[in-house]
């Protein structure tokens, strides 16, 4: 396990990155695990992954859906990731790691040992990524850059969605790009046509989003705008 990087090559230039795939990820954002499974349903035509946000009240002012056990109930073909939005990681990272769960997201700040988050999530042979909210600090994560496989930026505060996006991620995205020239960098929070393809123009290459993929229209459609909101 570890980041895809080169430290002999410089970040490719804005016109090369730009030909790479860039990865669309449906995000859910909700109260309850019913509202989970009917949005996984909706998304399993269209995508290979879900992204689930999980919060208990402890590391965010709101609370989401976050029983782990309703995992074991999930009947789905897509991989799951769930965006670990609590504290003391290290004393719940086992209920997390179970069936289907494939990628753990979590914060340091919401850590008081991130070694033992990250090797628990090796053990178990589980991708394991760094969040790093709008507050929360780059260089801190980075020592850490050997040991994860993505680091995720947060476009907005943890936890409610709708919120507008936090003018400075963008520039969070190059310092983290600069640090590691060929890691994976997510964005999640505030994702839509227009900010994507800056997110991608600073070194983004895999978007979560949320309200732009489950909104009125056809989820499929969707995600193919977004797609292409990413060629730069």
């Amino acid at each position: 396990m570890g980041l895809r990087r080169d430290a002999d090559k410089t970040y490719r230039s804005t016109k090369e990155f730009s030909l790479i795939m860039i990865e669309i990820i449906p995000a859910i954002n909700a109260d309850n695990f019913e509202e989970i499974k009917r949005k996984i349903k909706l998304a399993e035509p269209h995508t290979d992954w879900i992204h689930i946000d999980v919060a208990d009240g402890t590391f965010t002012k709101n609370t989401l859906w976050h029983n782990a056990a309703d995992l074991a109930l999930l009947d789905t073909k897509l991989n799951i990731g769930v965006h670990l939005m609590i504290n003391n990681v290290e004393r719940r990272i086992d209920d997390w790691l179970v069936s289907g769960v494939k990628r753990i997201i979590f914060h340091i700040e919401g850590s008081k040992d991130p070694d033992f988050v990250i090797n628990r999530c090796k053990e178990a042979g589980v991708e394991t990524d760094i969040s790093i909210g709008p507050e929360e600090s780059v260089i801190k994560a980075m020592k850490y850059k050997n040991n994860v496989d993505a680091f995720q930026i947060l476009g907005v505060h943890p936890g409610l969605a709708g919120q507008k996006i936090e003018s400075n991620v963008y520039d969070r995205i190059k310092e983290v790009r600069s640090f590691c020239s060929s890691c994976i960098i997510e964005v999640d929070g505030g994702m839509n046509k227009e900010t994507i393809s800056q997110a991608v123009e600073a070194g983004a290459n895999r978007i979560v989003a949320a309200s732009a993929v489950f909104n009125d229209r056809d989820i499929g459609e969707n995600i193919e705008e977004l797609k292409k909101s990413c060629r730069i």
